[in-house]
């Protein structure tokens, strides 16, 4: 059995239901969905806020990569383009696989260029942390610590005034 925590996060078209539709594409696998979070674009300023979410799935058969397929199938799904001129452009889909563990519940690690486990920026952004918490209070991001305390942390809780919690808004319904 793998287990993975997934970020969510969509700007374009509706982006309720592009992260509907990535809850309701992984199926059976998901065990926890947290709360949605409305935050400015990361990288570049000129584009509409994101809606963020933090999924956790399981599945018993499922590699790193079959996450990270996964993630892409869904991505495909809603319609998103890929702009290698703009990294950080805008998205109707963007699913991050942030972290995975084994059988053993051992967090893979993997330096893959395709496919770096722990995400390597996870640990440094609010829009991943503070959704992450809502679903694994005493989780941890493989080698960089506990979320509670990585939130806590420059550059992390500067970043937090600028996420507004989507009360109106529940995935996991």
């Amino acid at each position: 059995m793998t287990r993975a925590v997934l970020s969510l996060g969509s700007n374009l078209d509706d982006r309720e239901a592009n992260l509907r539709g990535a809850v309701a594409g992984l199926g059976d696998a998901v065990r926890a969905v947290s709360g949605v979070y409305e935050t400015p674009p990361w990288g570049d300023a000129d584009q509409p806020f994101y809606l963020n979410a933090v999924v956790l799935a399981v599945d018993p058969a499922a590699t790193s990569r079959d996450w990270l397929d996964r993630a892409h199938r869904l991505e495909e799904a809603a319609g998103r383009v890929r702009d290698p001129e703009r990294r950080f452009g805008p998205r109707t889909l963007d699913v991050d696989v942030i972290a995975v563990w084994d059988d053993d519940d051992r967090p893979v690690v993997s330096d893959d260029p395709e496919l770096t486990l722990p995400h390597p920026r996870a640990h440094l952004r609010a829009f991943v942390l503070r959704p992450w918490l809502d679903i694994q209070p005493y989780g941890q991001v493989p080698g960089h610590g506990w979320l509670y305390e990585l939130v806590r942390a420059a550059p992390v809780a500067a970043d937090l005034a600028d996420l507004r919690p989507r009360e109106d808004i529940h995935l996991d319904s």
